[in-house]
């Protein structure tokens, strides 16, 4: 499976995409508190670990910052 762009989708967007091809989304750098306050809605992906096309396999995590 290749990862998909998600850069520029906001952090619930991703989410979603992410869910329904079998991959997670980890927010790099965040505490699960800050997590659970963050506006997911709003928030923009500016990077993602593994960069997309790389092949990986269904249930890795994507890595995102933003």
């Amino acid at each position: 499976m290749s990862v998909p762009n998600i850069i520029g989708l906001s952090i619930k967007e991703a989410e979603k995409i992410l869910k329904e091809i079998g991959l997670e989304l980890s927010i790099d750098g965040i505490t699960e508190e800050d997590e659970e306050t963050l506006d997911k809605e709003n928030t923009i992906i500016k990077e993602q670990i593994p960069n997309e096309g790389i092949k990986i396999n269904k249930g890795n995590k994507i890595f995102v910052k933003y």
